[in-house]
């Protein structure tokens, strides 16, 4: 068995609240995805581009990019999508920061 410090588990517990922050607003993510789909097939009022990426920036790039493919919702838009890599290269660059990649 291996040797647990206090610091190991601290880290533990930080990335548990990080990936279920993630799984959270990756559901919120979904949620609005689908409603935006649904105003935009009604000719409704449609929820702003910069609360999309908004969601995508706090987390929910994950699911934005599953509820992308699911309804086939803004990934064909160039500039949608370059904003939408650039929070998950962001997203990435942060994670190798977390675990030391980046010096």
């Amino acid at each position: 068995m291996y040797p647990v410090s206090c610091r190991s588990l601290a880290i533990n517990s930080e990335l548990a609240y990080v990936l279920a922050g993630y799984l959270l607003m990756s559901a919120l993510a979904v949620g609005t995805y689908w409603l935006d789909k649904q105003r935009a097939a009604r000719g409704e009022w449609r929820i702003t581009e910069l609360t999309l990426h908004g969601v995508e920036l706090l987390g929910g790039w994950p699911g934005a990019w599953v509820a992308q493919r699911m309804f086939r919702h803004k990934w064909k838009k160039t500039r949608y999508m370059i904003v939408f890599w650039a929070i998950v290269a962001t997203h990435a660059l942060a994670w190798m920061w977390w675990f030391g990649m980046l010096g």
